[in-house]
C-alpha cells in the first residue's frame, strides 16, 4: 500500500492498520480546485481522488490511499491558515460553535477507484483572545485544517465531539477499512 500524503498524522493512523505501506507525497496542487464550485463533501472527495491519482500513475500495481480534510462552519470551508492572522480569524469564528470535520478518502487499485467521506462534529469552548493567541504562538495551527489539532494542544479548545476521532485528526480508519474491503 501507498499513502499519498505528507501528513505525519495520517501516517501514524494508518500504521495502526498496517506497517506494510510507504508514504509518497502527492503531486497535486489543492489550489487548482475552486472550493466555491462544490459542496464541502464533494470538495474533499475531489481532492482525495486527485491526490490518490497523482501517485497511482507511478504505482499501478499497488493500493494507493489519498485523503483530504477540511473544517466546515455554516457551509464555509476552512482549510489550512495562510498566516497567524488568518488562524486567529478561523479560531475566533469557531469559538463557542459546533462545526463539521470532513475527510474525503480515495483508494485506487488497478482500474478500481473508490471514494467516500466521513463527517464528525466538533464543538469549541467559548475562547478568549488570549487563549486564541496563546494557541497560535505554539505554531501548532500552522498546517492544520481549521487551524487546530484535536490530538494536540488544540484539544484544550474543544468542549466536545461526536463521530470518528481519527476523522478529525485526518484519516478515518474505519472508512479506509470499509473501502479496502470493497476494492480488493
Amino acid at each position: 500500500m501507498i499513502l499519498a500524503s505528507a501528513s505525519p498524522r495520517r501516517k501514524e493512523i494508518l500504521s495502526r492498520l498496517s506497517d506494510n505501506f510507504r508514504v509518497v507525497s502527492p503531486d497535486f496542487d489543492e489550489r487548482s480546485v475552486d472550493q466555491a464550485l462544490f459542496s464541502p463533501s464533494e470538495y474533499v472527495k475531489i481532492l482525495s481522488r486527485n491526490k490518490a491519482l497523482s501517485v497511482k500513475a507511478q504505482y499501478l500495481e499497488e493500493i494507493v490511499i489519498g485523503a483530504d480534510t477540511v473544517v466546515v462552519l455554516d457551509e464555509t470551508i476552512y482549510g489550512k491558515p495562510n498566516d497567524d492572522n488568518h488562524a486567529y480569524k478561523m479560531l475566533l469564528s469557531l469559538s463557542g460553535k459546533t462545526h463539521q470535520v470532513l475527510t474525503g478518502v480515495t483508494l485506487c487499485y488497478k482500474d478500481n477507484i473508490r471514494t467516500d467521506y466521513e463527517v464528525s462534529h466538533v464543538t469549541f469552548k467559548v475562547l478568549t483572545d488570549k487563549e486564541i493567541w496563546d494557541y497560535i504562538y505554539t505554531k501548532e495551527p500552522n498546517d492544520k485544517a481549521g487551524a487546530y489539532a484535536i490530538q494536540g494542544i488544540g484539544n484544550n479548545l474543544v468542549l466536545s465531539y461526536e463521530g470518528d476521532f481519527d476523522n478529525i485528526v485526518g484519516l478515518p480508519l474505519a472508512l479506509v477499512k470499509n473501502l479496502l474491503a470493497k476494492i480488493k
